[in-house]
């Protein structure tokens, strides 16, 4: 299957990633300039906030403002920035992606950047605001992703080339042990979501490609993009849209960092409201 591809207009970002739609609009965050972004159809992006260190991805936060994996920590985001945990250290360690669950839980990875091995660690933040290392030994975390019912995790090593599988308590949030879900040839798998069928798609950097999975791990299909470095993937209902980068490229391509769609009608679920965080 070959796409259609649209590039988006406006700038090629070094490090784009974590889309989400949100209320109906696409947002994104440039990992390296600390910026959330707003992606109107057909138009630019549109600056929603920056920050003076790394910005990982964001969750919408309920009562509004956005909950936050940035710099070494998690912060609460809107008219200021108010931090409920910096359990890393700087200069060495920066967080990276991460998402809400269906119980309002937010799951944030942590990395080193010279990708120490086993340096990051995955944290839950539950609701009272306490941030807790549920899983560490992990290189460069990405995802995570859940399914329809929040008892089943996925969550990529993209340093490893393997994406894993949890089983999660769903009253307590609890990992249980993890098992290889899928092994990536050819490229390191990085961000990820579930489809409303259960199906996993997974932007493959390095390798060009969209990876949908099925609940049993095999390739369903293969969706090469015009990008060498696709980073994370957002499903509409109407389109599927792909952030891309340019980091590391000696001679990226007029397409290296774009913001990318093409036609899919494959439903998504809903993007999670994360539920923590209020008197913390």
């Amino acid at each position: 299957m070959t796409p259609d591809w649209t590039a988006w207009p406006g700038e090629r970002f070094e490090l784009g990633e974590g889309l989400r739609l949100v209320d109906g609009r696409l947002v994104m965050v440039d990992i390296l300039r600390g910026r959330l972004l707003e992606l109107p159809e057909g138009a630019p992006p549109r600056e929603l906030l920056k920050l003076a260190e790394p910005l990982g991805a964001v969750a919408p936060l309920a009562g509004g403002g956005w909950l936050a994996a940035a710099g070494t920590g998690i912060a609460v985001l809107g008219g200021s920035v108010r931090w409920l945990a910096r359990p890393e250290k700087a200069p060495a360690m920066r967080m990276n992606d991460a998402v809400a669950d269906p119980a309002g839980r937010f799951w944030a990875g942590s990395m080193a950047y010279d990708a120490t091995p086993g340096a990051g660690s995955v944290y839950r933040v539950d609701p009272g605001g306490s941030a807790t290392a549920v899983i560490t030994g992990v290189t460069v975390p990405n995802g995570p992703a859940f399914d329809a019912d929040g008892t089943t995790m996925y969550l990529a090593d993209s340093a490893e080339g393997v994406i894993f599988r949890y089983t999660v308590d769903a009253a307590t949030g609890e990992p249980g042990e993890r098992e290889t879900f899928a092994t990536v040839a050819g490229g390191s798998p990085d961000g990820m979501t579930v489809d409303a069928e259960g199906f996993l798609w997974s932007a493959i950097w390095g390798a060009g490609e969209v990876r949908r999975f099925a609940p049993d791990g095999t390739i369903d299909r293969v969706l090469p993009v015009p990008a060498r470095q696709p980073a994370s993937v957002c499903l509409t209902g109407e389109h599927l849209v792909v952030t891309t980068a340019r980091v590391g490229l000696d001679a990226p391509g007029e397409l290296d960092g774009a913001v990318l769609s093409t036609p899919m009608a494959v439903a998504p679920l809903p993007t999670r409201v994360a539920r923590v965080g209020s008197g913390a």
